[in-house]
């Protein structure tokens, strides 16, 4: 059972500290987090998900030890094997033209994956797409303007993307994995709300800030205060 307290969100941010140290600790916190915030709003036993963005497997470990029967893509190799060999059906291919027939999924799934790609409004487009009617569309995504927008060159993308990248190849001699215009882009919380109120088979069910207490939720409702107090958003839909 998923519940949104301020023990949960400290002991997120804790493990959010140590994400560039230990990935293992952090990432798998996040995978059983997320399987259980899902599981809050749709059955997941049986039901088919697609990971958009899965990555080395921590969420499928996750979501399959919730009975889900989990595919997951990425469309990066280094990411599929980050903990060794790809895991059990995962496959490389691009968010942005899903190889999923349409309306073949009952949950679709994307964790950080959003700002990463140069057309999310097509990434966006293709989740609804091969969501069953009366699916669940989930998605979070980290917005330009939060804390951490720049990822690791954060805070200094409040200067510019590409000053921040600059600067921590200054400071650290070595480039950032996310770099912006390449890897990362500014796409903000009010853009994503935009689009989805604009299509017609798709409702918002809730928007919300992934790592905060239920009762800190109401930021997502404040237009400007949510693209920096928010930290991470989550869009939660039900495609008509």
């Amino acid at each position: 059972m998923h519940a949104a307290t301020l023990g949960r969100s400290v002991k997120l941010f804790r493990a959010f500290r140590n994400e560039q140290t230990d990935r293992d600790a952090f990432y798998r916190t996040l995978a059983q987090d997320s399987a259980d915030q899902v599981e809050s709003f749709t059955p997941l036993a049986g039901r088919v998900l697609l990971d958009v963005g899965g990555g080395p497997g921590y969420f499928s470990d996750a979501f399959r030890a919730k009975g889900a029967r989990y595919v997951g893509l990425d469309p990066d190799v280094g990411e599929l094997s980050a903990r060794g060999a790809p895991g059990q059906d995962m496959i490389r291919a691009s968010g942005t033209n899903l190889p999923v027939r349409t309306g073949a999924v009952d949950v679709c799934y994307s964790s950080n994956v959003l700002e990463h790609v140069s057309e999310p409004h097509k990434m966006l487009t293709e989740m609804v797409r091969v969501t069953k009617p009366g699916g669940t569309v989930f998605l979070s995504f980290t917005p330009w303007l939060s804390p951490w927008g720049g990822h690791e060159t954060s805070p200094w993308h409040y200067l510019g993307g590409h000053y921040a990248a600059r600067r921590y190849e200054a400071k650290t001699g070595a480039e950032p994995k996310n770099r912006f215009g390449t890897s990362l882009f500014a796409f903000s919380f009010g853009a994503a709300l935009a689009w989805v109120r604009a299509q017609d088979n798709a409702r918002l069910v809730r928007a919300f800030p992934r790592y905060h207490p239920s009762w800190a939720s109401w930021v997502a409702n404040v237009p400007g205060l949510r693209e920096v107090a928010s930290w991470n958003a989550v869009l939660v839909l039900t495609r008509l």
